[in-house]
């Protein structure tokens, strides 16, 4: 018994300076976020002011362009790679970030390359290193945490069950509540020529091709938000069959880290379409990402129903280990 405790004690000191690590770097990634969002809706929205035009000034605007944005993600991966470690255990956490961030490289990869599934496009350098010289590297592992988020947001919302079906259901809902960041994302992002659509000519192409595959949402086709759910649904279904829902529900859902993480990234590109002439695309981003995540508030931690719920000792610890 004194083994079992001490070994038990060591696990939760570790989990308790992950979770404190993982908080750090949410700070950072908030606080970078909302300043992008600022800047971006004022004084980085062309023309660009006066002031801003003297050669520091111009060296500083020079080097915050092209770093801030991959820094920014940087810290949003790790703070959600180091909360899933802190939460789910650091071979768990570990494994999910792999596999998310392989599967939906994958699927860029492919995207880039044969315009499938998403439509043709390509990245930018204002993301950092691109893989293969097609998928900047902060690309999959802004899947990795925004999914982790939808993840954490679905434990709140539906049913913890782990059989098949289940499975697939929270695996489609963490999928749609991923494509809802894309509704003011990727106008924000192309208008900001961190990537660039290329539609092609669809002329003879059949009726549902052409529908499907114009430029539908401020240059983007609808391919890409189908893309956006096939990719989510397929790395969700993989995260779910690493870590079943009654555990996301368990050990993630209860937290609001997951759900402060969500929202912050909606911030930067509701504020540049707002700001860039881009209205619908400002307002609908802004519902999409707030209907779930208001739900997701309201609806409160699943820790009470599962404390009332729990007999045995490990329910028990895995119950307290849930809040932070």
């Amino acid at each position: 018994m004194t083994v079992l405790s001490s070994t038990t004690s060591a696990e939760q000191d570790q989990s308790a300076g992950l979770l404190r690590v993982a908080l750090i770097f949410l700070g950072i990634h908030a606080v970078m976020s909302a300043f992008s969002a600022f800047a971006f809706a004022t004084f980085l929205s062309p023309p660009l002011p006066a002031w801003l035009n003297t050669p520091t000034n111009m060296k500083v605007y020079a080097i915050g362009y092209a770093w801030g944005g991959q820094t920014t993600v940087v810290a949003g991966a790790l703070a959600g790679i180091l909360h899933a470690m802190g939460k789910l255990g650091t071979r768990r956490g570990l494994t999910i970030f792999a596999v998310s961030f392989v599967v939906s490289l994958a699927s860029e990869l492919l995207g880039t390359y044969t315009g499938l599934p998403f439509g043709v496009y390509g990245y930018t350098s204002l993301l950092g290193y691109k893989i293969l010289d097609l998928v900047p590297f902060n690309i999959p592992t802004s899947w990795f945490f925004m999914l982790y988020a939808s993840l954490a947001i679905c434990g709140r919302l539906l049913k913890a069950k782990d059989d098949s079906t289940s499975r697939w259901y929270w695996a489609l809902m963490a999928g749609l509540v991923l494509t809802a960041w894309d509704v003011s994302m990727d106008p924000a992002m192309v208008k900001t020529q961190h990537w660039i659509w290329d539609i092609p000519d669809l002329s003879s192409a059949s009726a549902f091709s052409q529908f499907i595959g114009r430029e539908m949402f401020y240059g983007m086709p609808l391919t890409n938000w189908l893309g956006w759910l096939l990719t989510g649904v397929i790395v969700a279904r993989l995260m779910l069959a690493i870590v079943p829902p009654s555990v996301w529900a368990r050990n993630v859902a209860p937290s609001k880290f997951p759900l402060v993480l969500y929202g912050v990234n909606g911030l930067l590109p509701i504020a540049i379409c707002l700001r860039q002439d881009m209205p619908w695309a400002g307002v609908l981003g802004f519902i999409a990402m707030a209907l779930p995540l208001g739900l997701a508030l309201r609806a409160g931690s699943p820790v009470a129903s599962d404390a009332r719920s729990s007999r045995g000792g490990a329910g028990v610890r895995d119950v307290a280990m849930a809040g932070d």
